[in-house]
């Protein structure tokens, strides 16, 4: 089956006094109906990669390199107007902080008529219908009178609604989420993480969900890949990377959560910090800070050693472990 996305080798850098380098050769297949969890810490290049994926990234200062495939098309060679005709109609993009994201002088049913009027060319009357129909399938109280509410009228978890029907009113084959419940409180998170598993089952949509939070990609993901200094160092099923963690970055994020087996135990923090990405170390970025770390580590670039199909990591630990080619 032809994956819906398909990234080959994608860099991002933004050029400036200093030139950095947020994201280095990363690889993402994602096929239709399919959750991928992006997980990583703040800084990892996580929300540049979705950007990247719609060319949200300023012009001036961003260079873009590889290849990046949505549903056919050539992201990289569209010309504006393909662009906008992809944006929202075929991939739409849930942002962290909804607030920002939404026009703070047009009302929420305002701005999602504007989108269903521009991409399935109904009229008004149908595109105001068509935001009803919305707010409803995400379950806001009240839906017809928020129609006409302004964003500052709402509260976060509903603004958060709100930008969920926005960017489902198009039916989107992807969805592009950007730690879309990091700013609700846990009651609140845990209903938009049902609601989003609920709806793309429903629609049948394809998703990449990023997050910081392994709770939260336990919740919504089939598939994770996890992301450190702008690369992709260990990618599998939820259960494999769960379960058996392969890269040392996955086995410390997940021996730093709190969970009820460790209650009362002491968190094994991962020690110092990520690295600048203006001065990204020679190999494996992660060796500064691994209690593993050879000297190979630090002086060639990790390949992928395949694990399982579609399962691996950026380790050479792991190459001695790895099964033979067939």
């Amino acid at each position: 089956m032809t994956p819906i996305v398909q990234v080959r080798d994608l860099h991002v850098r933004f050029k400036g006094e200093r030139t950095v380098y947020a994201v280095n050769g990363v690889d993402i297949t994602l096929h239709q109906g399919e959750v991928l969890g992006l997980l990583g810490e703040s800084g990892s290049g996580k929300s540049v990669t979705l950007r990247a994926l719609l060319r949200m990234l300023p012009p001036r200062r961003a260079e873009i390199r590889g290849s990046i495939q949505i549903a056919g098309q050539d992201v990289l060679a569209l010309d504006d107007v393909a662009l906008e005709d992809m944006r929202g109609g075929v991939v739409s993009m849930i942002f962290q902080e909804p607030m920002l994201a939404l026009d703070p002088v047009y009302t929420i049913g305002e701005q999602i008529a504007e989108t269903v009027v521009r991409h399935l060319g109904v009229t008004r009357a149908a595109a105001r219908k068509r935001a009803l129909e919305m707010l409803e399938s995400v379950r806001i109280p009240s839906a017809r009178r928020r129609l006409d509410a302004y964003p500052h009228e709402m509260s976060g978890g509903m603004r958060q609604r709100a930008m969920i029907a926005l960017a489902l009113s198009c039916n989107p084959k992807v969805l592009l989420a950007d730690e879309p419940t990091t700013a609700l409180d846990a009651t609140v998170q845990i209903q938009i993480l049902l609601l989003l598993r609920e709806l793309q089952r429903e629609l049948g949509m394809a998703v990449i969900f990023v997050t910081h939070d392994i709770g939260v990609a336990v919740e919504i993901s089939d598939r994770i890949a996890v992301m450190y200094a702008g690369r992709i160092v260990e990618t599998g099923t939820l259960r494999e990377v769960v379960s058996t963690p392969a890269h040392p970055y996955t086995r410390g994020l997940l021996a730093s959560t709190v969970h009820g087996a460790r209650r009362g135990t002491r968190l094994e923090a991962i020690s110092g910090a990520p690295p600048r990405l203006d001065r990204l170390p020679k190999g494996c970025a992660f060796a500064p800070r691994c209690s593993l770390a050879e000297r190979v580590c630090q002086d060639d670039e990790i390949p992928v050693v395949a694990l399982a199909p579609g399962r691996g990591a950026r380790c050479v630990k792991l190459a001695a472990a790895a099964p033979a080619p067939a």
